[in-house]
């Protein structure tokens, strides 16, 4: 079983891999087999970025997993104190460092696809079950929308 209760078929993960998980390589497979030489400044920031977006990734998801364990509810503290969705945020900080680094236009074109053909509509899904919750209307009002960093949050 899949996300949600739904069967995987074989079929359906060829898809998935072949539209998104597959694509996802084509930014390091290019940094490794073109040898890509980025200057340092280049290096510095696009390590930044990964970093940055692999502990915001992790980190989110793992206060949501022991958050859950403890009390059922919207978690509005925290990195969500500040963005909605720091799980897709950090993702998308994670893969756009390697675009970076490619420095190619096919990684850009992958992400391109990715961020509002799966992420959008996921953050869409997500928010709509997400407002079921009473405090959501006073969450929801003070950011500037579900990527963006808040300003004065806790």
């Amino acid at each position: 079983m899949g996300l949600r209760g739904a069967k995987v078929t074989y079929g359906g993960a060829f898809v998935v891999w072949a539209t998104v998980l597959g694509p996802y390589w084509l930014a390091p497979v290019l940094i490794v087999t073109q040898r890509i030489e980025a200057p340092p400044p280049m290096l510095f920031a696009a390590t930044f970025v990964h970093v940055l977006g692999v502990v915001l990734m992790m980190g989110s998801d793992a206060q949501k997993y022991f958050t859950l364990q403890v009390k059922r509810g919207l978690i509005t503290d925290g990195p969500f104190s500040r963005v909605r969705h720091p799980n897709y945020l950090g993702e998308m900080m994670l893969h756009g460092s390697f675009a970076l680094l490619a420095n190619h236009w096919a990684p850009w074109a992958v992400l391109a696809w990715v961020w509002p053909g799966v992420f959008v509509p996921n953050m869409l899904r997500k928010e709509a079950s997400m407002s079921g919750y009473p405090e959501w209307g006073e969450y929801r009002a003070r950011g500037d929308g579900p990527l963006r960093a808040r300003q004065g949050a806790p």
